[in-house]
């Protein structure tokens, strides 16, 4: 690998920097809690890893070489967001008074888990991302796959581990995020993102 330094410090950049994983994190951590917060966290970078294996196998490359492959996987991850987006908007009221009343938390619709993971495989935004950038600090003396597949690895540890971090911190303010005004203002804020990038990857032309 060619200058890991610089290879950790925009990592840690791009992992920071707010996007659709941020979106989803924040949205079921608000409403399910730490717990469910770690599990979306853990399923995103579980797909992180799938897209470096793709990458330093080549099926990524496929992938990007396939017009009808790409639009395949573009349209059902954008419909896959955008139903993530369209969720936030349904009304939970009672569940949230329960949850202030007796600081329960509220049961979320689905496994965290899947959907984090799927929201990242089914991205193929993020497939481009992984041939773009890693390639970019590859060896060309060394062996390839293996320089990407360490990278991935770095790549995906620095995301769980900023990923932790946000959860608690977020956790930490859901007493006060989990009052009616504040939840609603955040169910509905999310909803738009995660919609809006929906919309985005679907209006996506392959380069």
């Amino acid at each position: 690998m060619n200058d890991i330094f610089t290879f950790i410090l925009l990592s840690l950049f791009v992992v920071m920097s707010p996007g659709i994983d941020t979106a989803l994190i924040t949205k079921r951590t608000i409403s399910a809690g730490k717990s469910d917060g770690f599990k979306m966290a853990l399923g995103i970078t579980a797909g992180a890893l799938v897209h470096t294996f793709a990458a330093a196998f080549g099926l990524s490359a496929v992938l990007m070489q396939s017009a009808l492959a790409f639009d395949i996987v573009k349209y059902i991850g954008a419909a896959y967001l955008i139903y993530l987006g369209v969720s936030s908007f349904i009304s939970k009221g009672k569940n949230k008074e329960q949850v202030l009343d007796n600081q329960k938390e509220i049961p979320a619709k689905g496994s965290a888990f899947k959907q984090g993971f799927f929201s990242n495989v089914l991205n193929p935004k993020v497939a481009i991302f992984f041939l773009t950038f890693l390639p970019q600090f590859v060896n060309t003396q060394s062996h390839a796959a293996k320089q990407l597949i360490l990278m991935g690895i770095i790549y995906t540890l620095l995301s769980i581990v900023w990923f932790i971090v946000y959860v608690i911190f977020i956790n930490y303010l859901r007493k006060w995020l989990m009052t009616p005004i504040i939840q609603s203002m955040m169910e509905k804020a999310t909803g738009i993102v995660l919609i809006g990038f929906g919309l985005k990857l679907a209006l996506e032309r392959q380069h």
